[in-house]
């Protein structure tokens, strides 16, 4: 069960970030991961 919410956890950081990055309008940079 530790796995699945460190899973959880990282899920919801990435699309945190995926939707910030909508909001300003900008393009996928592999470079600031």
């Amino acid at each position: 069960k530790t796995k699945m919410t460190a899973l959880v956890a990282a899920m919801r950081k990435l699309l945190t970030i995926i939707n910030t990055m909508l909001a300003k309008g900008e393009n996928w940079n592999p470079k600031l991961t």
